[in-house]
């Protein structure tokens, strides 16, 4: 694959800058106070996380953004070494990576201590974020619409790309929002997912795309170094709402978002089963189908160790990446 080798020097530049400046990042939360809350109606043995510094998706963010930053300074020098068409999901990464860190803060210090920012009040603005972010795709990138497996054109959506590209986006950014609940789950999902659009980025010859995917992974495999059982870092809504909004326009980079809910099985599946669990609930006046939504919940209380949940998780992500690649470029 084309790049190849430079994505994976980045990746290890990205890892390497995220570990270094990783436990001063750490002493800094911990002098501002900036701990996790742990809410009553988690399962009991996350009682103990209480306090543990959260808000460390900047973390990952802040390598990522100089490391993009830096090698597109170095374009102007003769060697291209990242497009600016990354702006893109980089705008995007911290347009949520925003709206995360306000909810993570009204959680930890505002008035709403314990529950961070209103539903509804964080839902409107990622529908905000999303759309501006979906038309600088549509008309700036002009990235096709959908390619599907095995036709030589891609799909022209018209206009209705706009809702079909935002709600992709809101939906993922949620989805390992969702995820994000146990120690080093997001993180190592968030890895599979992002290296499966790195691998058809870089298929697709859209090079800087899949560096900026392989530069992310190394950030998240230095953020896993502090956030793997026991955590001493949560990457908290800062850091969810940025990865989980940066897949899915990635995904919509490549045109080749249709497989994104197998390729991202894992947060599929956590936002599934909180819709299911709340649809039935409704419908049947109280009754539940899992003890605990989202689903990583539901494995804990009937009895699997986090650290069981995390690598049984890990290997259906990796299955489903697969499943999905294949199914990618099946012809």
């Amino acid at each position: 694959m084309r790049g190849s080798s430079l994505a994976i020097a980045i990746s290890s530049i990205s890892f390497l800058l995220t570990v270094i400046w990783g436990s001063p990042f750490i002493r800094l939360l911990r002098n501002l106070n900036i701990g996790k809350i742990i809410r009553i109606d988690v399962p009991e043995s996350h009682m103990a996380k209480m306090n543990t510094p959260t808000m460390g998706g900047f973390m990952f963010l802040i390598p990522v953004t100089l490391l993009t930053v830096i090698l597109n300074a170095v374009s102007l020098f003769g060697s291209r070494l990242i497009g600016s068409s990354i702006l893109v999901p980089l705008a995007a990464m911290w347009g949520f990576a925003l709206i995360g860190a306000v909810d993570d803060w009204e959680g930890i210090r505002g008035p709403r201590r314990g529950l961070g920012m209103r539903g509804r009040t964080k839902f409107l603005l990622q529908c905000l974020v999303a759309l501006v972010i979906s038309y600088a795709l549509m008309e700036i990138l002009q990235v096709p619409h959908l390619l599907w497996p095995a036709s030589p054109e891609p799909l022209d959506l018209g206009w209705f790309y706009l809702v079909v590209a935002a709600f992709f986006i809101v939906a993922y950014s949620n989805a390992i929002n969702l995820t994000d609940g146990i120690d080093g789950l997001a993180g190592m999902i968030s890895i599979v997912a992002f290296g499966g659009y790195g691998i058809v980025a870089l298929l697709q010859g859209q090079v800087y795309l899949g560096r900026f995917c392989f530069c992310i992974i190394g950030a998240l495999a230095g953020f896993l170094w502090f956030n793997g059982k026991p955590a001493t870092l949560y990457m908290g809504d800062t850091g969810s709402q940025a990865l989980g909004a940066t897949l899915a326009v990635i995904a919509l980079m490549t045109g080749r978002w249709l497989f994104l809910p197998l390729i991202a099985i894992i947060p599929t599946a956590e936002a599934l089963s909180v819709i299911i669990q709340v649809l039935y609930f409704r419908a049947t006046g109280g009754k539940r189908i899992f003890k605990k939504t989202p689903i990583h919940h539901h494995f804990e209380m009937i009895g699997w160790e986090e650290n069981q949940i995390v690598m049984r998780f890990f290997l259906i992500e990796l299955i489903g990446a697969m499943l999905g690649l294949s199914l990618t470029f099946m012809s």
